[in-house]
């Protein structure tokens, strides 16, 4: 669709379309979700309709059967070193994967977290791998500049939840001679995985709102000269197209999703994740902090039901070990590995990647707490984006759909 032709039919149906980066979108954007949900085939998806499609960057080997037979079952000091190269090949793989689906439409990020320990290597491995963005949270991204210093045509996009954070960063970036392309507000009391507060506690903070930090940022932007130069992006509880309307009513110039992503058709996931995540109740979800020391979402599922159980009994054993259970230090600092008694006590690699083969008794499965647009259906990334945006997005045939 053209430039002109998206824009008049956003307007006619009450919407904007996202001029970013000197393209006009839709403005969705596919969150990233690890291990390995929200990979090559996702994101080129998302991006073949003129969105935005996320990669998450942690640990795609598993996705990719020849680098599992060679490093799956490595121990020892050496595995760290193998690991690693097997997860940037499989970077490489997943980003070239999703240009290949996407033809040249649209966008493909990459979310690395920065809490992980390989997060700049991860950082350069996107950048060189030809990403058009990068996507950070799980921390303050605040050397995202420098690391991407030679690569000024890939977008910068740290992932905020309040309007400290975003002044913060923004004063910080603008030393170093950058400005973010756009800022993701993502509400810790409505999204998914990883969840940007400081405590479980603080998840029902009023300051986290999108009718209270949207406006705060727009009028710090206005107070610093920078009206119109920041895109932001909403993140946490969208389902629907009045929830857009009423998002970019409030100044978002696009909603980003995660959950909606991880149950459609094209997921990278396998179909008994997505049923996990299709049929759970808003009683079924549980807030915990996790083993990178945030507060978490996900569904209460045998493993983590029980988990929940032995917390504090693990809490007060924790101790720091000899090495990563996995061997290659997934986080930069970990609770079970460094005996932080106030983090969580699990190996998060090991039950993400139980999830991802949808291992119902031994996976984490995190997920948004809003409701799911089609229920417990597993749907196309069409028909998603049509519930979104309609008009912008054609539907499929009915007899396509039930096919």
């Amino acid at each position: 669709m053209d430039t002109s032709s998206l824009t008049e039919q956003a307007r006619a149906a009450g919407l904007q379309a996202w001029n970013f980066r000197g393209r006009t979108l839709l403005p969705v954007v596919q969150g990233g979700m690890g291990v390995g949900v929200s990979a090559g085939r996702l994101a080129g998806t998302v991006a073949s309709f003129d969105a935005v499609g996320t990669i998450s960057s942690v640990d795609l080997r598993r996705l990719h059967p020849d680098l599992m037979e060679r490093t799956g079952q490595l121990e020892g000091p050496e595995a760290k070193a193998q690991i690693d190269a097997a997860n940037r090949e499989a970077l490489a793989r997943e980003i070239a994967r999703a240009r290949g689906i996407s033809q040249g439409r649209g966008l493909i990020a990459v979310n690395v977290m920065k809490a992980l320990d390989q997060y700049e290597t991860y950082v350069r491995q996107a950048l060189e791998s030809g990403a058009d963005a990068l996507a950070v949270g799980a921390g303050l991204p605040l050397d995202l500049p420098e690391l991407a210093r030679d690569f000024p045509q890939v977008a910068l996009v740290p992932i905020l939840s309040d309007a400290r954070g975003v002044q913060l960063l923004v004063r910080k970036w603008e030393k170093k001679g950058r400005l973010p392309d756009a800022i993701v507000i993502e509400h810790p009391r409505l999204a998914g995985g990883h969840l940007g507060a400081a405590k479980v506690a603080d998840l029902q903070d009023r300051r986290f709102d999108f009718d209270v930090v949207l406006p705060e940022v727009l009028a710090f932007f206005r107070q610093a000269g920078l009206e119109g130069r920041i895109p932001l992006v909403a993140a946490g509880g969208i389902s629907s197209r009045e929830d857009v309307q009423r998002l970019q009513g409030l100044g978002a110039a696009a909603v980003q999703l995660g959950t909606a992503f991880a149950v459609t058709c094209e997921s990278d996931a396998s179909e008994a994740f997505k049923e996990v995540l299709a049929g759970a109740k808003p009683e079924d979800l549980v807030e915990f902090t996790s083993v990178a020391g945030l507060p978490a979402r996900a569904v209460r599922t045998p493993w983590l039901d029980k988990y929940l159980r032995l917390q504090e009994r693990m809490q007060q054993h924790a101790h720091a070990k000899a090495h990563c259970t996995m061997w290659f230090d997934c986080l930069a600092h970990c609770g079970l590995r460094d005996g932080n008694a106030a983090w969580g006590q699990f190996c998060i690699d090991k039950v993400l990647g139980h999830a991802l083969a949808g291992d119902v008794r031994k996976g984490l499965f995190f997920r948004g707490a809003g409701r799911l647009p089609f229920g417990t259906q597993i749907r196309p990334v069409r028909d998603l984006l049509h519930s979104l945006l309609g008009p912008l997005v054609p539907a499929l045939p009915q007899e396509v759909a039930a096919a």
